[in-house]
């Protein structure tokens, strides 16, 4: 999958990486040329694991999925996707 937008959001606790992934939203919003965008959020705080998915939910976002840091550094990337 062809990821858009990374945040490093590793050694940040939760709430943090959700706010970066609602700041990217509000973006993606704003763009009305992006029909569709993956963001992948970097995360090593466990509680992201539920906190993505269920952020999403509520937003209407896409989970997409887990997968390793494409630097293959520590913690685990999140998948998201924004669809209009």
């Amino acid at each position: 999958m062809n990821v858009d937008l990374w945040l490093d959001e590793r050694g940040r606790r939760c709430p943090i990486p959700v706010i970066a992934l609602a700041r990217a939203q509000t973006q993606w919003f704003k763009d009305t040329s992006a029909a569709a965008q993956v963001v992948g959020v970097l995360a090593d705080d466990p509680a992201a694991q539920y906190d993505i998915p269920a952020w999403c939910r509520l937003k209407g976002a896409e989970f997409v999925g887990e997968t390793n840091p494409p630097d293959g550094g520590p913690g685990t990337g999140y998948l998201v996707q924004f669809s209009a």
